[in-house]
């Protein structure tokens, strides 16, 4: 089932969390929302679940009004950051608690419970601990369950709030891929709120970037990667080098196919964007003098400052290119942009 955002506005006393907020979630889709702290995902969150009342707009589910709905009237299914297990609840019993609170004309059998629950921690493998408490399990292991208390009532929406962040590298990388095969079985609208941009665009059919409470950008992937639709979202998406300057200079901001212009401009160009070499290469290419280099697994890192403007910049090279430059601190460099984006006063310019 798809939900529909329509001009949502919350305020809390001074602060308003949401701004204007309009967006469509697609019936199956896997959706991050992805931004800053305090830019309002877990508001949104939290409204789509109806534990917030927006103070204006609408929420609707597959069509139909849901802004002023019970929470329990929604289909969701909510998994907290920090799990909010009942410590003194086995495995099994935190998984069957949201069958056995159904009012009595809704609840199924006893039979019917456990079969769903045996159901449940078979597909969350860990069938072998039902009998476990939380205490007793690890934290991925907790999530799991969290994961699994949330899919018993057979949900229609599933709302995962920073859902891994307070797991460890390693445990969560094998639970982001565990919950998108889950979601792809499962065939249920998901929406998750991370500040996590490699888990964004890892897990997540679709990325919606939010700032300052309000939508700054919806799109695939890779369509927000590589085409942010500012500058806010171009530097909180990933590292980015900025130069700024004027149309007419020479360098980064040299564009032969437009005329001279003395308004300033701002350059963003990723550091695998950029070409390092010891002799230029174009007339964009600019010099610059290497300050530091570190490896980063397959990738090195180069530190590097420009000698005309003493700007600071960063450029990857695989560890093959770097070996083969033979480059040392303090060596005087090239650097010639392979692809960059120019932006005036927030909007692009098309070069």
């Amino acid at each position: 089932m798809s939900i529909s955002i329509r001009d949502v506005n919350k305020r809390f006393g001074q602060y308003q969390a949401l701004r204007n907020v309009n967006l469509e979630i697609p019936d199956g889709e896997l959706v991050a929302l992805l931004g800053p702290s305090g830019g309002g995902k877990t508001t949104l969150l939290r409204s789509i679940a109806g534990l917030e009342t927006p103070d204006s707009g609408q929420i609707l589910f597959g069509g139909k009004d849901a802004t002023l709905s019970r929470p329990q009237e929604r289909g969701v299914g909510f998994v907290f950051q920090h799990y909010a297990l009942f410590r003194h609840m086995s495995v099994f019993e935190n998984i069957a608690f949201g069958l056995r609170v159904k009012p009595k004309a809704e609840r199924a059998s006893e039979e019917e419970i456990r079969s769903r629950v045996d159901d449940l921690l078979k597909l969350i493998q860990l069938d072998w601990i039902a009998d476990r408490f939380p205490d007793q399990l690890s934290g991925g292991q907790r999530q799991r369950v969290a994961l699994a208390r949330a899919l018993a009532p057979r949900p229609t929406f599933l709302l995962l709030d920073e859902p891994f962040g307070a797991l460890d590298t390693k445990v969560r990388k094998e639970l982001r891929r565990w919950l998108r095969q889950l979601h792809d079985e499962m065939e249920m609208t998901s929406v998750f709120v991370t500040h996590d941009q490699e888990e964004a665009l890892e897990l997540a059919d679709r990325v919606v970037v939010m700032m300052e409470g309000a939508v700054a950008q919806s799109g695939t992937p890779d369509e927000v990667y590589d085409r942010p639709a500012t500058p806010q979202v171009y530097q909180f998406l990933g590292d980015v080098n900025l130069f700024h300057g004027r149309m007419a200079d020479a360098g980064f901001l040299h564009n032969p196919h437009q005329p001279e212009s003395a308004d300033d401009v701002t350059a963003f160009v990723r550091p695998h964007e950029l070409e390092v070499d010891r002799f230029a290469s174009s007339e964009a290419s600019i010099p610059a003098k290497l300050l530091h280099a570190y490896a980063l697994g397959p990738k090195v890192r180069l530190e590097l400052r420009r000698s005309d403007s003493h700007e600071l910049m960063e450029a990857e090279l695989t560890r093959d290119r770097h070996r083969n430059l033979g480059l040392v601190a303090g060596d005087n460099v090239w650097v010639t942009p392979k692809s960059l984006r120019l932006f005036r006063d927030g909007e692009e310019i098309a070069i």
